[in-house]
C-alpha cells in the first residue's frame, strides 16, 4: 500500500506563504485522487483541497479558495499545497490523503491512506 510523507510545515506570520509537499512511496500514486485535510486544536478534521488523479480537476474549501492551490506531479509522485495570505485560523496539522475511488470525495471518512501530518502555525 502506498505510504505518504508530508513536509514543508512551519511557523509563519500572518500574510505569509508556505508550500506543503506530500511524497508517495510508490509509482501507483497516479492512480489516486489526492487531498489535503487539516485539524486544528480541539476541532474535527476538515477538508482543505483535493485534486483528481490526472490533475485535471481541483476542489477547495470555501475558507481557502483564492489563497491555496493544490497541484501534483505524477512523475515525482508528489502532491503540493501552496498556501498564501495565511491567517491565524489556518493554524492546524495538515494531512495529505489518498483515495482510489472512481469519484473524488471530500469527506475525510472515505480516505484510508494518510500521511503523518505536518504542523502549520500562523502567528498574528
Amino acid at each position: 500500500q502506498v505510504r505518504l510523507v508530508e513536509s514543508g510545515g512551519g511557523l509563519v506570520q500572518a500574510g505569509g506563504s508556505l508550500r506543503l509537499s506530500c511524497a508517495a512511496s510508490e509509482h501507483t500514486f497516479s492512480n489516486y485522487h489526492m487531498a489535503w485535510f487539516r485539524q486544528g486544536p480541539g476541532k474535527e478534521r476538515e477538508f482543505v483541497a483535493a485534486i483528481t488523479w490526472s490533475g485535471s480537476n481541483t476542489y477547495y474549501a470555501d475558507s481557502v479558495k483564492g489563497r491555496f492551490t493544490i497541484s501534483r506531479d505524477n512523475a515525482k509522485d508528489t502532491v503540493y499545497l501552496q498556501m498564501s495570505s495565511l491567517k491565524p485560523e489556518d493554524t492546524a496539522v495538515y494531512y495529505c490523503a489518498a483515495d482510489d475511488s472512481i469519484k473524488l470525495v471530500t469527506n475525510y471518512r472515505f480516505y484510508d491512506i494518510w500521511g503523518q501530518g505536518t504542523q502549520v502555525t500562523v502567528s498574528s
